[in-house]
């Protein structure tokens, strides 16, 4: 006799043969659609993760991080190193962010000071381009790695120090607030609409990018994605042919422009942005906190007063102290320096540090070797004669 056949389930026989695939179909996704909704349903009930402890505050003597945005090495590093001598190594630490594959090291600087102190992976630097930015994003991101570093000075490759180390160490250390040079400028054009509402154009800022901050302004800088994603956009330098004749040693010293071809008669109509004068202070005035900060820097430059033509693009650039303006009468007359104009806010802004009065300056920029050289001789800050620092380079 032939064999029985095992009956089947009598509801999907009586099927049709299309909707009985659709049944076994239902069948197999129900298993694991019902395990998603236990899941869900236990997720709900279980209470939320417990917030993390905050973090302990540092102790022990805080560090100043001196922040070098270079070109390739430090021209000035044997002045440098005499006013790190001076101080203690306890209270500083260093960082340079310099061009992709320079290394710091005997053969490139005599000073142990900068040993190594290289990024280890820069970027490109472009001058008038968003990559500026991002290697003093780099730079703050590098020294937040230690936890003693509690003041975040960002200086040039061409900046000196105006006073010795603990008179600079103190006054950096008693100031509660960043110093960031900021104004509005209403008279310029570099708004672009297209910015709004990420940055609304009544928190467009301006100013200089050398600048101090304490530790959670450094942190607030490094965590920043929206605001330089909008810079990286339309925050650019117009490079034109006359700006290129005007820095004809731009390529030589290691900074690139990025070159645009633009027709005769369009450049007045773009919006001409040079990123690192405008990044920082743009950042404290979308997020509120321009209370924070004493609006003003510490780095005292001497722009071109050839023309006050503001159309003259030569008028854009620092003058350099060569030896003969870099005598300790000019440098006394930096030094003395203790309010700011800014004309542009029918506004004096008068130097202070945890509301006492002091000195605006704590460094100038830009000096030559030979304005260095001069400093150093004079032994104004306390340091040692030039014959015993220059030993080692």
């Amino acid at each position: 006799m032939p064999a029985a056949k095992r009956p089947s389930a009598s509801w999907a026989l009586a099927l049709p043969p299309g909707r009985r695939a659709r049944a076994r179909l239902c069948l197999r996704l129900a298993t694991p659609l019902a395990f998603l909704l236990l899941l869900a349903a236990f997720l709900r009930t279980q209470p939320p993760p417990a917030a993390p402890p905050p973090a302990k505050p540092f102790a022990g003597p805080g560090k100043v991080a001196f922040l070098f945005l270079a070109r390739a090495g430090l021209p000035l590093d044997f002045l440098w190193d005499a006013f790190l001598r001076n101080g203690d190594e306890r209270r500083f630490s260093v960082y340079v962010h310099s061009a992709p594959g320079f290394v710091l090291d005997r053969a490139t600087t005599g000073s142990r000071y900068f040993h190594g102190r290289q990024l280890a992976r820069p970027v490109k630097v472009a001058w008038g381009e968003p990559t500026m930015v991002e290697a003093e994003k780099m730079l703050f991101a590098a020294a937040l790695e230690d936890p003693a570093n509690q003041r975040f000075v960002l200086l040039s490759d061409s900046c000196v120090p105006l006073y010795n180390f603990t008179y600079t160490y103190t006054y950096l250390m008693s100031s509660p607030k960043s110093i960031v040079d900021s104004f509005v400028d209403k008279t310029e054009k570099r708004y672009n609409p297209n910015m709004s509402p990420v940055i609304p154009k009544d928190k467009w800022r301006k100013g200089s990018q050398w600048i101090m901050l304490i530790r959670k302004h450094a942190e607030l800088v490094v965590d920043d994605k929206h605001v330089l994603k909008v810079f990286r956009k339309h925050c650019k330098m117009i490079v034109t042919k006359a700006l290129l004749e005007q820095k004809p040693n731009a390529r030589r010293l290691g900074f690139v422009f990025r070159r645009k071809q633009i027709l005769k008669g369009v450049a007045e109509k773009e919006h001409d942005c040079i990123p690192d004068e405008h990044y920082v202070q743009t950042i404290f005035s979308t997020k509120g906190l321009e209370a924070e900060i004493e609006k003003r820097t510490l780095t005292y430059t001497s722009w071109n007063q050839s023309t006050l033509d503001p159309k003259d693009k030569m008028t854009w650039h620092p003058t350099t102290f060569e030896y003969d303006t870099s005598s300790p009468e000019h440098i006394n007359a930096i030094k003395s320096i203790d309010h700011v104009n800014y004309e542009v806010e029918h506004r004096t802004e008068w130097c202070q540090c945890n509301g006492t009065s002091v000195p605006c300056f704590l460094f100038a920029r830009k000096f030559s070797y030979g304005g260095a050289m001069h400093i150093l001789e004079d032994g104004s800050l306390g340091l040692q004669k030039s014959a015993q620092l220059l030993v080692n380079f």
